[in-house]
C-alpha cells in the first residue's frame, strides 16, 4: 500500500502553487510596508524587551495572539527575530514575506513539524536571536495558548514577554483569529508585559498552568492597550 502524500508538503508537486509562493511576497511586502508607513504608535512597557533585543543576552521569547500578526511584523521588523511558520503552502510564502522584513523562519507548527521548529528556535536563540510566537497559531482555537513558547522558556531559561497590539481603526477579517489590519493613518497601541521565566513543572500539567497564566496576562495587556487608545 502506498503512503498518502503529506498534506503539508503535497502542494510542492504543483507548479502553479510553487509559482504563487514566489509571486505573493512581491505583492504583499510593498503593500504592507506602504500601509505600515502611515501608522503612529503609542507604546508602553517596551524598554526591558528592547534592551534584550539589542543585546541578545538572554534572547527574549515574544508571545502574542495570531490576530495581531500584521502590525507586530511591521513594528518589530529588522531585529533578527526568528518566528515559527507552518510547513505548508501558506507557510512558504509567509516565510519569504517575513524574511524580507528582517525575520528568520523556523518551519513547523503546533500541529505538524513542531519539534523541528523548536530545535531551530533553540539553535537561533543560542546565537542571540529572539524568538517570536503567535501563541494560538496556526489554526487556533483563537486566544487559547499552545505550549510551544512555555516549553522553550523552560528549556532555555529565557524570559517570556507577552505583548498586545490594538489599532484605533482597523479592518477585521472573518477568519478564525479575527485578524486585525490597521487602516491607513491608524494609531497602534503596543503594551508589553513584565518579563518572566516559566518555572512551573516541566510536565503537561505545569505547561497547561503556564498557558492559562499567559492568557490572563494577555487579557490585561489588551485592556491596557484599548485604554491607551481611548485616552486620545
Amino acid at each position: 500500500m502506498s503512503t498518502p502524500p503529506d498534506p503539508a508538503t503535497a502542494w510542492r508537486a504543483s507548479w502553479s502553487k510553487r509559482l504563487q509562493a514566489r509571486l505573493i511576497p512581491h505583492l504583499v511586502v510593498p503593500l504592507a510596508a506602504a500601509l505600515g508607513a502611515t501608522y503612529r504608535y503609542r507604546i508602553e512597557g517596551l524598554e526591558p524587551l528592547d534592551a534584550l533585543l539589542r543585546s541578545g543576552d538572554p534572547p527574549p521569547i515574544m508571545a502574542f495572539w495570531h490576530g495581531r500578526i500584521l502590525p507586530a511584523t511591521l513594528y518589530f521588523r529588522h531585529r533578527g527575530i526568528v518566528v515559527v511558520t507552518s510547513a505548508n503552502f501558506d507557510g512558504e510564502w509567509i516565510a519569504e514575506v517575513i524574511r524580507r522584513f528582517g525575520y528568520g523562519a523556523a518551519r513547523g507548527s503546533s500541529s505538524r513539524g513542531g519539534a523541528r521548529a523548536l530545535v531551530e528556535l533553540r539553535r537561533a536563540m543560542a546565537q542571540g536571536h529572539a524568538a517570536g510566537f503567535t501563541l494560538d497559531g496556526p489554526r487556533g482555537p483563537a486566544r487559547v495558548a499552545q505550549p510551544g513558547a512555555v516549553f522553550l522558556s523552560q528549556i532555555t531559561g529565557s524570559p517570556l514577554f507577552p505583548f498586545h497590539l490594538e489599532a484605533s481603526k482597523a479592518w477585521t477579517a472573518k477568519s478564525w483569529d479575527r485578524t486585525q489590519v490597521p487602516k491607513p493613518g491608524a494609531t497602534v497601541a503596543i503594551v508589553v508585559g513584565e518579563p518572566y521565566v516559566v518555572t512551573t513543572a516541566a510536565d503537561e500539567a505545569g505547561r497547561e498552568a503556564a498557558c492559562r497564566d499567559l492568557e490572563a496576562r494577555l487579557a490585561v495587556l489588551e485592556a491596557r492597550a484599548k485604554a491607551l487608545l481611548a485616552a486620545d
